[in-house]
């Protein structure tokens, strides 16, 4: 924080970066579609394979303030269940945020699961039911903390008190998430798909979410729909739909995009694939995409071109990101692979 800011704009900034106010906001990714579980946990499990393992990570507003740094890192395993089409997919999130001049950062540890009950016995058709919940915990650094009342008349005294009285410089609490996901085949390609959800996260409502430790404070719920449509526009290449839309107290949040891409080699079961497009984070960003495919692993790359009231400020700028994932079959009896139905994306 700057010298001089006045001590109730540097408790409103700590109120709103910590969930305690309504407009407060959740950790988002541009590459949202590298984030399964932090979209909806029911979206678990729902890919080409029987592992994924996916990191991304997130540096935001270098020409503005202090950088933002965010990452992501899930993991899944899919497995059947019993002698039927239902599969298992078990899972978990650990994400890192370190926002602002006063190093805020938070930790989340995630675990999940998910179920896939199969609805026909014609075609990959399955409703998804998932979980996700664990511990998160905050902490501020105090040291870097500047107000008003360091200010003695001739100029800033670092010596001087802040004039703040929040108790602590860390705090813990539970969290959890449920979701609801459809995912189905179009047609007689299997390789043509849809999916569609919708999550609650913070269900528990935790409270005491504050570094004052207020118990009038507790964490909002939130909503996210999710959908995406994957087809074939000829034997080389295929295009996917992707959309988010989340709704947290006052705030909400709309991105959605396309991705063309390109088997560069076999069609029918391709090493390499190019993927091209662009994201929109309404009255946000513009996010232009680009990822490799050369498996088992997935490079993908983008960045945040600002388009929001910030634009004058940041030159456009706004946040760069890059992912990695992992993902195949395994080499098992009961691996997917020789699955004649299993849920997939």
């Amino acid at each position: 924080m700057r010298k001089g800011l006045h001590k109730p704009l540097l408790t409103l900034f700590i109120l709103l970066l910590t969930g305690s106010m309504a407009v407060a906001q959740d950790i988002h990714f541009s590459q949202f579609f590298e984030t399964p579980l932090l979209r909806n946990p029911a979206l678990a499990g729902i890919f080409s394979g029987d592992v994924r393992i996916q990191a991304v990570y997130r540096n935001q507003w270098n020409s503005v303030t202090t950088p933002y740094q965010t990452g992501s890192f899930n993991a899944e395993y899919k497995k059947p269940v019993g002698r039927g089409d239902d599969f298992l997919t078990l899972g978990g999130e650990i994400l890192y945020d370190k926002a602002g001049t006063v190093a805020l950062q938070s930790t989340h540890i995630l675990p999940a699961i998910n179920y896939h009950k199969s609805l026909s016995g014609d075609r990959n058709m399955y409703l998804s039911l998932g979980f996700m919940g664990g511990w998160v915990q905050r902490s501020i650094d105090r040291s870097k903390v500047t107000t008003n009342s360091q200010y003695d008349g001739t100029g800033f005294n670092p010596g001087l008190s802040t004039g703040e009285t929040f108790p602590r410089n860390s705090y813990s609490y539970l969290d959890g998430s449920v979701g609801i996901s459809f995912n189905s085949q179009i047609g007689e390609n299997p390789d043509n798909n849809i999916y569609f959800g919708v999550a609650y996260h913070h269900f528990n409502k935790a409270t005491k979410v504050s570094f004052y430790g207020n118990p009038n404070y507790e964490m909002i719920p939130k909503w996210v729909g999710s959908v995406g449509v994957r087809m074939n526009v000829n034997d080389y290449s295929f295009f996917t739909l992707l959309g988010d839309y989340s709704k947290q107290g006052t705030f909400t949040e709309t991105m959605a995009g396309v991705l063309y891409s390109w088997r560069l080699d076999d069609i029918e079961n391709p090493k390499y694939i190019l993927h091209g497009g662009a994201m929109l984070r309404w009255k946000d960003a513009f996010i232009p995409v680009a990822k490799l495919e050369f498996k088992p692993l997935a490079v993908s790359v983008s960045y945040d071109a600002n388009i929001s009231q910030l634009k004058t400020a940041s030159n456009g700028q706004g946040g760069f990101e890059v992912g990695l994932t992992y993902q195949k079959y395994l080499d098992r009896n009961n691996s997917s692979a020789q699955a004649v139905r299993c849920p997939r994306f």
